[in-house]
């Protein structure tokens, strides 16, 4: 992958990718518009403790959804992106579809993110 896009972790079945320009998150975010696959974009921070916590998680779940994608953004990367999104608290998990907020979760809850992947997905 290009130097701006760092798979978090690979495997057969699932990744989360790391967004870490603008222009490259304009351009995921542009084609996201005209698909109906459902994206989760991981709102965190490298100080953040809870989002340390839950990014075993997010992993798993990126596995276990291979039909999903799974975006992480640092709000200290790319600030202006977190900033367009209304994010106020780490970790925010906004799930987009079709270019659109369907649904929003803040805080470590890995329940309620897998129940909302699961109700969005198709």
């Amino acid at each position: 992958m290009g130097a701006q896009i760092s798979s978090q972790q690979k495997s057969d079945h699932g990744e989360v990718l790391s967004i870490n320009s603008l222009d490259n998150w304009k351009t995921r975010f542009q084609n996201s518009k005209t698909s109906n696959k459902l994206m989760v974009i991981d709102f965190s921070a490298a100080w953040c403790g809870p989002c340390k916590f839950i990014e075993p998680a997010v992993h798993d779940l990126a596995i276990e959804f291979s039909d999903v994608d799974f975006i992480k953004i640092d709000i200290d990367v790319l600030p202006d992106v977190a900033k367009d999104f209304e994010v106020n608290a780490m970790p925010t998990f906004v799930l987009v579809k079709k270019g659109k907020e369907c649904e929003r979760i803040v805080g470590a809850k890995k329940d309620e993110l897998h129940r909302m992947i699961e109700k969005h997905r198709f």
